[in-house]
Formats: C-alpha cells, sequence, structure tokens
C-alpha cells in the first residue's frame, strides 16, 4: 500500500485533517504528520481565513435577500386577492396556500443536502441560488400572465376565453406555478441562508444575519409600499394590472440583487474537496435526513426544538393579523346595522383590509428599525482575533481573566476583552465602532435575547384581552416587530456560529484541545461522519423545524374557528383573537425550551 501523500495541486492549500495523525502539507510542498490534539503551535495554519470583513462586504453578500423577500411578499400579499380573481373559491384557496410549508419541508432539506455535495469550481451555493432566481422569475411572470397565455394558446384552435373550461384551465395553471413559485423561492432562499454561513468568518456570523435581516426588512417596506400604490398608472408597460406591474417589478430586482451578490462575493472552490458519498434517489435522500436529524450537533438540535413550538405561535400571526386589525375596524359598524348587505359588507372589509396593511406596513418599518439598533446593544458572542503582544494567529491567546475563550485554543474564537484593555481605534470609523459599542449590554446574550423575545411575544398576544380600537390594534402589531427581529436572526446566528466554529475545527483553523474537538477535527465524531453538521442540511432541517409546525398551526387554527367563528357580518366575532392567544401560549414553552440552548460566553463548560 502506497503511504506517499497526495500532491497537492498547484496554488492550492490542504487545511483539512480527515484523521488523527493525517498528512499536512507545509508552504515548501513537504509534508509532516499532525495529530488534531498534540499538534505543536507551528503546526496550525497561519493563513486562516478569519479576517474581519467589512460591511460593504457583508452587504454585498446578503445583497440577494432583498430580492428574494420582495418576490416574497408579493406572493403573500398579492396572490390570493389573485387567485379569487381567477375564480378559485376560498375553501380552495388554503390547499393552495398550503404549497409554502409542504416545499419549505421538502425543498430546502433536499437542495442544502445537494449544495453540500455540490462540487463545482464556481461554489457550492451560487449554482443554486441562480437557478433558484431564474425558475421564481420565471414563476412570477407566467403567474401574473396566466388569463393572457393560456387564452391566447386556446385561443388558437377557436376556444373563447370566456368559456368555463377555459377559465378552469387558466385557473389550474395558475395553482400549478403557484407551486413551482414556492418550489423555486425555497431554493434560492436554501442557497442564499448557506452562501452567507459559507462566506461569514465564525465571529461575524451574528452581524452577517442581522443584515440579512436588514435586506429582508427593506424588501418588505417596499413590497408593502408598492402595493398602495396604483402601479399600472405610472408604469402601463409592464402590465394592465396590479399584480403584472407588482411581479415585473420583483422579478427585475430579484435578477439585479442575485447578480451583484453572486459576482462580488466569490466561494471557497470546492472541488478539491473530499468526493461526496452521498446517494441518489429519493429514498436515499430521506434515510440520510433521518440520519443528519439523529446525528445533529446538541447545540443545533435544542434551536430546532425551540423553533418548533416559536413557529406554532408565530404563523398565526403572520396569516391573520390583518384579519384581526380589520375586525376591529368593521366591529362597531356591524353594531349599528347588523343589517348590511353583502355587497355593504364587501366593501367594508375592503376598507378594513388596507387598515389592516398599513399595520403591517408599520410592523415592517419597526422591524427594519429594531434588525439595525439591536445588533448594537446585543453583544456578539464572538470577537474578531486581536493580537496581543508577540501572539500570532496561530498562537493560543492567553485567556483574560473572567474571559473565557472559546474551545481555549485560539484567539479566532476570543470573545471581548475588558473595557480598560481595548484602545480606541485612530481612523473614523474605528472610532464610530468604538463608541457604538458602548450601547452594548454586556450581560446580555444573544440566546437571552431570544428568550425575551418569546416572553415578549406570549405578552403581546395577551393584551389583545385590552385592545379595543385598530389604532391600538397597530401599536401592539408595530412592538411584535421587535421579537419578529429576534425570531428572524437569534436562531440562525446561533446555528450558523455553530456551523462555521466546526468548519473553522476541521480544517485546521482553530486548535482543538479537548476530546469531542479533537473528534470534530478527526472528522470522526457523529454529526462528521454522517454530515449533519454541513450548512446545507443543518438548515433545511432547521426550516423544517418552521415550516412543520405552520400544518399543526392550521389545523389548531381551523378547529378553534370552527367553534368559535360566527357568521358574516355578525359583531362579536373574536375567534381571531383566541387563535392569536394560543399563539401566546406556544411562545411561553418556546422559551422554556431556549433555556436549554447554550452560549460559550456564557456557559463554562462549553468555553473549556
Amino acid at each position: 500500500m502506497d503511504d506517499t501523500p497526495p500532491r497537492r495541486p498547484k496554488g492550492v492549500s490542504f487545511r483539512r485533517y480527515p484523521s488523527p495523525g493525517s498528512y499536512r502539507r507545509t508552504s515548501d510542498g513537504l509534508s509532516k504528520i499532525v495529530s488534531p490534539l498534540n499538534g505543536s503551535d507551528d503546526d496550525w495554519d497561519d493563513e486562516a481565513e478569519d479576517e474581519t470583513k467589512s460591511s460593504w462586504y457583508l452587504f454585498l453578500l446578503t445583497l440577494g435577500g432583498l430580492g428574494l423577500q420582495i418576490g416574497w411578499s408579493v406572493e403573500t400579499s398579492n396572490g390570493s386577492p389573485y387567485l379569487l380573481s381567477l375564480g378559485l373559491s376560498k375553501s380552495l384557496l388554503a390547499l393552495v396556500w398550503i404549497a409554502g410549508p409542504l416545499s419549505g419541508v421538502l425543498v430546502q432539506p433536499y437542495v442544502g443536502l445537494k449544495s453540500d455535495n455540490c462540487r463545482i469550481r464556481w461554489g457550492r451555493r451560487r449554482p443554486f441560488i441562480v437557478g433558484g432566481a431564474i425558475a421564481t422569475i420565471i414563476s412570477l411572470m407566467l403567474l401574473a400572465w396566466a388569463r393572457e397565455i393560456i387564452g391566447g394558446f386556446l385561443g388558437i384552435f377557436g376556444a373563447s376565453q370566456d368559456s368555463d373550461w377555459v377559465k378552469s384551465t387558466v385557473l389550474l395553471f395558475a395553482v400549478l406555478f403557484v407551486y413551482v413559485l414556492d418550489f423555486a423561492i425555497n431554493v434560492i432562499q436554501a442557497g442564499i441562508r448557506a452562501f452567507i454561513v459559507d462566506c461569514s468568518p465564525t465571529h461575524q456570523q451574528e452581524s452577517a444575519n442581522a443584515w440579512m435581516i436588514r435586506m429582508s426588512g427593506i424588501g418588505n417596506i417596499l413590497g408593502y409600499l408598492a402595493g398602495n400604490v396604483n402601479l399600472p398608472k405610472y408604469l402601463p408597460w409592464l402590465g394592465g394590472s396590479q399584480f403584472k406591474v407588482l411581479c415585473a417589478i420583483a422579478s427585475f430586482i430579484m435578477a439585479l440583487t442575485v447578480a451583484i451578490s453572486c459576482s462580488s462575493i466569490q466561494e471557497r472552490d470546492p472541488s478539491f474537496d473530499q468526493p461526496s458519498e452521498a446517494k441518489d434517489g429519493v429514498v436515499a435522500f430521506f434515510k440520510g435526513l433521518y440520519k443528519s436529524v439523529r446525528t445533529l450537533p446538541f447545540q443545533i438540535k435544542k434551536v430546532c426544538e425551540v423553533q418548533f413550538f416559536a413557529w406554532i405561535g408565530w404563523f398565526p400571526f403572520l396569516f391573520y393579523i390583518t384579519t384581526y386589525v380589520g375586525e376591529l375596524y368593521v366591529e362597531p359598524h356591524f353594531e349599528e346595522n347588523p343589517n348590511l348587505s353583502d355587497a355593504e359588507i364587501d366593501k367594508l372589509w375592503e376598507e378594513a383590509t388596507r387598515v389592516g396593511t398599513r399595520a403591517l406596513l408599520i410592523f415592517a418599518i419597526t422591524t427594519f428599525v429594531a434588525s439595525v439598533i439591536l445588533p448594537f446593544i446585543i453583544p456578539p458572542t464572538y470577537e474578531a482575533p486581536t493580537p496581543q503582544g508577540a501572539q500570532t494567529p496561530r498562537t493560543p491567546m492567553t485567556p483574560l481573566p473572567h474571559t473565557p475563550t472559546s474551545m481555549g485554543g485560539s484567539g479566532y474564537f476570543s470573545l471581548k476583552p475588558p473595557e480598560k484593555e481595548r484602545k480606541i481605534p485612530k481612523s473614523f470609523s474605528g472610532r464610530v465602532y468604538r463608541y457604538l459599542d458602548m450601547l452594548q449590554v454586556q450581560s446580555l446574550t444573544l440566546r437571552r435575547a431570544w428568550f425575551f423575545s418569546h416572553i415578549m411575544f406570549a405578552i403581546l398576544m395577551a393584551l389583545t384581552f385590552l385592545v379595543n380600537s385598530t389604532l391600538t390594534a397597530t401599536i401592539l402589531v408595530a412592538l411584535i416587530g421587535i421579537p419578529w427581529t429576534l425570531t428572524n436572526w437569534a436562531p440562525f446566528a446561533l446555528i450558523s456560529s455553530e456551523i462555521s466554529k466546526r468548519d473553522a475545527i476541521r480544517r485546521g483553523f482553530l486548535r482543538p484541545n479537548n476530546r469531542e474537538a479533537g473528534l470534530i477535527a478527526a472528522g470522526e465524531d457523529d454529526a462528521s461522519q454522517e454530515n449533519s453538521d454541513k450548512a446545507g442540511v443543518v438548515l433545511g432541517i432547521h426550516n423544517v423545524a418552521i415550516a412543520a409546525p405552520q400544518v399543526i398551526a392550521t389545523l389548531v387554527s381551523s378547529v378553534i374557528f370552527k367553534m368559535l367563528q360566527k357568521p358574516r357580518g355578525t359583531p362579536g366575532d373574536n375567534s381571531v383573537a383566541w387563535v392569536l392567544r394560543f399563539g401566546g401560549c406556544c411562545a411561553i414553552i418556546a422559551a422554556y425550551l431556549t433555556l436549554n440552548v447554550k452560549e460559550e460566553k456564557e456557559d463554562p463548560d462549553l468555553a473549556q
């Protein structure tokens, strides 16, 4: 058996340690034996990709999320009225929108697994981001022009566009592309989330995910603002209806943002990584997914458990809050005149829907403002490596008093030093960020902030007992933007940091000093052997923990509506409020489970 180590391709350095005592390439092309646990300081690569990325870099990295969110908001805010205008009944509308949770459960884990195993030189994630964007744009345009496409095609054979079977065919075509659109959006979403994890250093995972929330917030605000403008009046050449113009604008912005992000941010070339051992086929995929769920790292598993109950609570809010605000608007009119005609009720509900949409616009603005402010209040878990004295990036930093270092072995995962040891930078931007650091509440951690967000959401849902007007309801919805920001930031940041840390150990950027870290470096722990700690598959499983509860929430909400809902136009219908309160109860369970999530910053055992 030939023990000669493999030849290093030109321009490529080997940083992966597949087993204890494995070969490691040096700068002179020679090989040496390296033990993950016992290697000397000089055995560890000083070219670690741990440099701090600029805000401009993080902006470009997450820019694709802006286009993604605009496309998603167009579908969710205008999709139902559009399908109803094509003749779809309200009873069937729920079956159409189950496409969202269904695609989240099936598509994101599959895309995550495939992107993890992708070996194209262009990168693991960018092919899926670009492919998903193209499919989303095509689906949006075909959906918006469904009546003209099908009517024109069948008109070639002499069919009348007013005939019932042509209308049915148009409706079937539109429903089909709603499902295609949901699946395509989940492809690009899975790619962008994993893209952020791969291209951000560990100490900036929280910051990168905060930038993602800001991009999504801007997309939401732009989407809601565009929905309140008579777009066909100003842009008639994009289509004769609001939905057509919105789809055209969303398609253009998505193409632009994805193109800029993917062309500006370079991924690590995966073509020299170990070849994938994953088997193709649907059965093999589900078997692999089951193994990955069983072998998830402890921290990631606990975050997924929290998300399961948190999203049972969030789903009723996201889907019924507009109806809740609208009911508060129409309630006085029903009390004054309980015998309104159907046409009068429809007109009243049109205005009520606009009131509810304005509340969501304020909610989106609050979410964006919170995404800007909260990262300055909550200290980052990891701090960028800072040389001290004669120390180098490959030399373990000496732990400062009362400041544990992650895994005890590298400044790459060091936490913030005491304030007295942190000097104010001379540059203007450095001074600005230094002064902003003074806003931080040092005792607050991201996990603790996430815990308080569940409590805040539950309290706000309980306040529905006291809300009796659209003004107080709008204030309530605006305040919910704060816990919503943390819901979209904290779990992704915690998971991303864990994935990035484990990858840094395996690639030799972090020197392990305990048995668990040694197993990770050697690729011999359960998660490494089953590839259940890779960004794609982990984020896919995490999305299952978000999407699956939505089905449960839908079923429970249906039961509550069945028990409490009153006939249309009848005053005193508080069924939606009770659905929201049910969500608040689930948030209490999520808060309790959040206590099981650990952070190295506050856990001495993890720190050592």
